[in-house]
């Protein structure tokens, strides 16, 4: 698609078919702290529009999930260049109900039988997010949301809900070793560790490969712990593979995944980069995933 100059809340985009140009409004956002989100855009239609939020299903599955949102006047028309009315609207989504955790993408439905129409990201204000939360503030489950502005230019949401969570804080990698804090947000008996805590690297691939390191208390709420890259790469076969880090607050508690949601990033992947470690001709990189989770990945060479 080409992009001609935007105007008036809406962006003319010319399909690469040569059908003729399409204009998608560009829709602004902000998210305040409390997890609330509004969408405001210009349209025209003599209808009431509604906002149309659908979570992307897995790759070859149908859409199943989706939510409807009515749109409100948002002051008074504009009056564009080519004489015809644009209307601003305003929809909030609400805190509750939470969102399904994974991939939102926004559309607007101009009248009950009009096609879903994609929404152009517009400026996204995410101030309130920046700050992180913290668990006196936070209910659980943790519910999360970033909108973010797709490859194409959309507007869409990531999102997370999780009956627990450890926040990843400072990550530090030395030639030998990785120390992480983390911020604990559980529903337990408290957040201090207790017997038989520990931090846990987990080899994917069902395997069951485990390894343990000592757990520690790190401030309110916080909690700290220190792997060695020989821990991964002194195996039988070097420990190649991914490793996902996890925390266990006593013996028998469900282990809680460590990643980092409570910001503005939607996708760290390829924005936070830690050092590589070599060691025995074995590379340890730790990395978030595409779920924003803390891994640490071992290649050779």
């Amino acid at each position: 698609m080409t992009r001609t100059t935007p105007a008036n809340g809406t962006d003319p985009v010319r399909d690469s078919t040569g059908s003729g140009p399409v204009e998608l409004p560009r829709a602004d956002c902000t998210v305040d702290g409390n997890g609330r989100m509004e969408v405001r855009l210009g349209l025209r239609t003599a209808e009431q529009p509604r906002l149309l939020l659908r979570l992307r299903p897995p790759k070859g599955k149908p859409e199943s999930v989706t939510r409807l949102i009515d749109l409100e006047p948002d002051g008074s028309p504009e009056e564009p260049d080519d004489g015809a009315g644009v209307t601003r609207w305003r929809a909030e989504l609400g805190s509750e109900p939470a969102l399904a955790e994974g991939r939102w993408d926004l559309f607007v439905l101009t009248s009950p039988d009009a096609e879903r129409t994609p929404l152009l990201a517009g400026v996204r204000d995410l101030r309130a997010l920046t700050a992180g939360r913290t668990p006196a503030r936070t209910p659980l489950p943790l519910a999360v949301r970033v909108p973010f502005t797709t490859p194409d230019g959309t507007l869409a949401v990531r999102t997370w809900l999780r009956t627990a969570h450890a926040e990843a804080d400072r990550i530090e990698v030395s030639a030998d070793s990785t120390t992480v804090r983390a911020r604990l947000f559980t529903a337990g008996p408290g957040t201090e560790p207790g017997p038989g805590a520990a931090a846990l690297l987990r080899l994917r691939g069902g395997a069951g490969e485990v390894r343990e390191t000592a757990l520690h208390a790190d401030g309110p709420d916080g909690v700290r712990f220190t792997f060695t890259q020989r821990q991964l790469t002194d195996t039988p076969d070097g420990g190649k593979g991914v490793w996902d880090v996890l925390v266990r607050m006593r013996t028998g508690a469900r282990p809680i995944r460590v990643g980092r949601l409570l910001d503005d990033i939607a996708d760290r992947k390829k924005v936070f980069v830690h050092p590589a470690v070599t060691l025995d001709g074995l590379t340890a990189r730790t990395y978030y995933t595409l779920d924003n989770e803390l891994s640490v990945e071992v290649t050779s060479g």
